[in-house]
């Protein structure tokens, strides 16, 4: 398995996988101009040519950075591929010099065992929201927040 930047070519598997995902409020859905938009914000996990996975990072601030749109495909989730787009972003973090890196998710646990502390979601600074108020789920947002040091 590697893992790699994205390009334009993988929008389609990307958005179908994401919002599939989505279908179930496992994860929050994903329009295609956001795709296109923060492409360059992804690593994709493929092994011989077959897209896996993915996760994104989006910095936020000078010190802060979230991890975003994290799905792996489902015949091949729980083998460790999630821990490694993770522990991919989380390597971008430190090359950029982000203290810590936070999440929103559904999954909890999973991100526990990646070494993220859950959060009150009070916590997060408010700049952390601006895309928030084009949610469906605003202003009822059920998500959990986690957040991870990063050692620069």
């Amino acid at each position: 398995m590697i893992l790699r930047r994205t390009k334009i070519s993988d929008v389609e598997d990307i958005y179908n996988l994401i919002n599939s995902y989505a279908d179930e409020g496992l994860m929050l859905a994903r329009p295609r101009s956001t795709l296109y938009e923060c492409i360059r914000e992804f690593i994709l996990a493929e092994e011989d040519g077959e897209f896996l996975g993915i996760g994104a990072l989006h910095i936020i601030w000078e010190d802060l950075a979230e991890i975003r749109a994290l799905a792996i495909k489902r015949d091949v989730r729980k083998t460790g591929i999630g821990r490694q787009v993770v522990e991919a972003l989380l390597k971008d973090a430190k090359e950029l010099g982000i203290k810590q890196v936070f999440a929103l998710t559904y999954q909890p646990d999973f991100f526990k065992k990646c070494g993220f502390s859950v959060i009150p979601k009070e916590e997060l600074p408010h700049k952390v929201w601006k895309d928030c108020i084009n949610c469906p789920k605003f202003p009822n947002c059920d998500e959990i927040a986690v957040l991870r040091n990063v050692d620069v």
